[in-house]
């Protein structure tokens, strides 16, 4: 039988990379707990630099001999971004999947006695190692539980990446019936055949057995099993309205005895989707109610404690949110289970994002990230799709890069041909791209009225995406607006970070969604705040300030409860602007937010308006204010006359309070200044020359040219001195930055550029470089 122990405790932590950490001790380290992550602090915005870099963690074991008789493997949750394992200074394992459960098998390493776990994490840019460039802090550490398996000669495979070495399928066969299947293997370490028993037993909530089937299996080295049962009238597994799961036990027994067992979960369902009724669970369509989360929290980064897991599961629960988007890579494998238990749809994902490695051209990387995240995520009913990309084409879209996404949406259907496959791409690729027909379902990361346009463009945007594809499934996997909710406003503005401005986009973003059957729905960008230690904006250094949420989960902004107006049966009401409490204006627009109609308000217990209204955000208009003190209450009444409230106090005050209002810092300065010296005023359009440079070639390429180098810095400056657009210049092009709305590059700049470029000869400089 598999035995699990933990190893979390008596580790010693060193940010010294040493060489010798691989077998000598640690003299000066740290003491720490495992989970543990060394970015809790310079990840989200502290004081200290943040750091990336290889760090050591060691810890001893004690083996005896009875011990070593058995089957060891050491389970590490996860090592970011790199992990290599040495046992007694020999090298057991490596790991190149930050997120992804790895294990090593033991036995050969370990001696009686005394055993050294030394191991090397490294969460420094690697080219090979996704994710390359993000807008989210690559927290280092083993942040994940590490673990002991202890387990006899005969057993189910846990080398194969998976988690339970068992995969379990299920499908609907007729109406009422499904097929089940539970397929896997065992492993014989103790080279003599045995002849033994595959026993399946299936288990309602209730304790009921639904069956029970034994398969004789004849094992010499590893057999494959696969057992097939009808399962008619199952209890669905129906979403949020009824995540009814049944317990499946798979055991390995010979002669009598019990070798090794998994206690699972599964769900029955089926999942659909089309373009125009969207996704269809059980043969009923929904529309998607999504939020998207990052998993770090504030002081800990991404070392979470179930209990914190649970804590995000309840607010989001909360929320009424019928699905998460569980971004940008593999999640705790806990959290995946409390999707199952609390009926959440989960888009389940990889770091395939931003930039492609230049290092790596068969995406390998990716490719074992993605086995990784499908085979141990394989068994949550909750999962109803694989993401293969997120905004890959940021820097450069071409050919390579469609070949690239192809390859993953093969590789996603072969491992698990029972489930959807979705992409996430960014505003800049085209609605008719060829992107957009490789996978089930086609997202997009839309930020009208944050990044660019108006918060109005998303409807638009929508409309023209059905328009050019109306075959294919879309839905809004990204949107949402930074938010520091000690900022306010009577004039909510793109980009003021207002708790204002946040309501009023998001308001915009549901009306947008419900007005169109043909969406699927969306993600919030983001449930929690998170870290993003490369970011300074909002006056919060060191977040992505776009949740719903603070990343210490302690403030509910505003717009959550707008969210919980539109998507949650349970009565409740809120008062927005609690946080706006010194208003300088004697007439305010007071906004309730609830799902009730029936609304009473009040100021100084004196009732100022009654009304019914079934507008998730009910708006008072002009209700003036008291010098002082005054206290406002709302109260809203259900069908049963049963009464909720919620009150605030406004202070009305001479000026306005300038602690509300965001200071911006004098931007740095950006590309679009310069052009301000260049003449764009009767600008030609050119016919490129082959074998000449030009827009289209990547910014690598143009500085392998002195001359065309120096045309990039004549336009551009020294932007290739700034880290995040170092990364991108083996993989984007002037082209390519046109399309971005960060580089505000006129179109008519394009010509002036290529009239330059187009006159430098490649072969020119490729032939001096191969002189040097």
């Amino acid at each position: 039988m598999l035995h699990a122990i933990d190893l979390n405790d008596n580790w010693i932590f060193s940010k010294v990379n040493h060489p010798s950490y691989e077998s000598e001790l640690i003299t000066k380290g740290e003491s720490v707990t495992l989970p543990h992550c060394w970015n809790s602090n310079d990840g989200q915005g502290g004081s200290e630099e943040y750091f990336r870099g290889t760090c050591w963690y060691q810890r001893k074991l004690t083996i005896n001999h009875e011990s070593l008789e058995k089957r060891l493997y050491l389970e590490i949750g996860a090592a970011g971004n790199i992990g290599k394992v040495y046992i007694n200074g020999e090298l057991a394992g490596v790991s190149k999947c930050g997120y992804a459960m790895f294990r090593i098998s033991l036995n050969k390493h370990l001696k009686i006695g005394e055993n050294l776990i030394a191991i090397m994490v490294d969460n420094r840019y690697h080219n090979n190692v996704y994710p390359l460039m993000a807008d989210f802090t690559f927290y280092g550490g083993l942040y994940r539980d590490v673990k002991l398996l202890v387990m006899g000669d005969l057993h189910f495979d846990v080398l194969d990446n998976s988690r339970d070495g068992i995969y379990l399928n299920q499908k609907k066969i007729e109406e009422n019936t499904f097929e089940m299947e539970v397929c896997g293997k065992v492993v014989n370490e103790s080279f003599k055949s045995e002849d033994g028993t595959i026993k399946v037993q299936l288990i309602d909530q209730d304790g009921n057995m639904m069956f029970e089937r034994n398969v004789r299996i004849e094992i010499v080295r590893e057999k494959e099993f696969k057992v097939i049962e009808v399962i008619k009238n199952p209890i669905l597994w129906d979403g949020v309205d009824q995540p009814y799961l049944y317990s499946i036990s798979v055991a390995v027994i010979i002669k009598g005895q019990t070798y090794d067992a998994r206690n699972l979960k599964i769900g029955f369902r089926t999942v659909e989707v089309t373009s125009d009724l969207g996704v269809i669970l059980n043969g009923k369509p929904i529309k998607l109610k999504g939020v998207s989360r990052h998993q770090d929290y504030a002081g800990i980064g991404n070392a979470l404690t179930k209990a914190q897991m649970e804590e995000d599961m309840t607010i989001i629960k909360e929320l009424g949110a019928n699905s998460i988007r569980l971004a940008h890579y593999q999640h705790d494998d806990y959290f995946y289970s409390l999707c199952d238990q609390n009926g959440m749809l989960v888009w389940a994902e990889i770091p395939f994002i931003s930039i492609p490695s230049t290092k790596d051209p068969a995406n390998q990387n990716a490719k074992e990230q993605l086995e990784k995240l499908i085979k141990q995520a394989y068994n949550h009913c909750s999962i109803y799709c694989w993401g293969i990309q997120n905004e890959i084409t940021i820097a450069m879209e071409n050919v390579q890069i469609y070949e690239l996404v192809k390859e993953l949406g093969i590789l996603a259907k072969k491992i698990d041909p029972f489930r959807l496959t979705a992409q996430a791409n960014i505003y800049s690729v085209e609605n008719n791209s060829v992107l957009n027909d490789i996978t089930d379902i086609a997202g997009y990361n839309l930020y009208y009225g944050w990044y660019y346009g108006e918060k109005e463009g998303l409807g638009e945007r929508l409309d023209e995406f059905h328009r050019v594809k109306p075959h294919v499934p879309v839905l809004v996997s990204e949107y949402g607006v930074d938010t520091n909710p000690k900022l306010h406003t009577y004039d909510p503005q793109i980009k003021d970070y207002s708790e204002e401005y946040q309501l009023v986009f998001h308001h915009n973003a549901l009306e947008t969604f419900n007005e169109r059957p043909f969406v699927l729905g969306g993600y919030v960008w983001n449930m929690f705040d998170f870290g993003s230690a490369n970011r300074n904006e909002g006056g919060e250094p060191g977040k992505n300030l776009k949740g719903l949420v603070t990343i210490d989960r302690k403030i509910k902004k505003d717009a959550y409860f707008l969210y919980k107006a539109f998507w949650s049966n349970e009565p409740f009401v809120h008062l927005a602007g609690r946080r706006f409490v010194n208003r300088h204006k004697t007439l305010n627009d007071i906004i309730v937010l609830s799902n009730l109609s029936h609304i009473k308000l009040y100021n100084n217990n004196v009732l100022l308006i009654e009304l019914k209204s079934d507008e998730p955000m009910k708006i008072i208009k002009e209700v003036p204010l008291s010098k002082g003190e005054n206290h406002i209450r709302v109260e809203a009444m259900d069908e049963y006359r049963i009464v909720y409230n919620d009150e605030i106090i406004l202070n009305h005050v001479a000026e306005i309070d300038k602690n509300y209002v965001y200071v911006k810092e004098e931007e740095s300065k950006n590309v679009v200044n310069w052009f301000e010296n260049f003449d764009l005023s009767n600008v030609q359009e050119i016919v490129l020359k082959d074998g000449y440079y030009s827009t289209f070639d990547t910014i690598e390429d143009l500085f392998e040219c002195e001359a065309a180098k120096a045309v990039f810095k004549k336009f551009f400056g020294n932007l290739d001195e700034e880290p995040r657009f170092k990364v991108m210049m083996g993989v984007t092009s002037i082209e390519k930055m046109s399309k971005l709305s960060f580089f505000k590059i006129p179109k008519e700049l394009l010509p002036v550029i290529n009239k330059e470029l187009n006159d430098i000869p490649k072969i020119a400089c490729n032939e001096r470089i191969l002189l040097s």
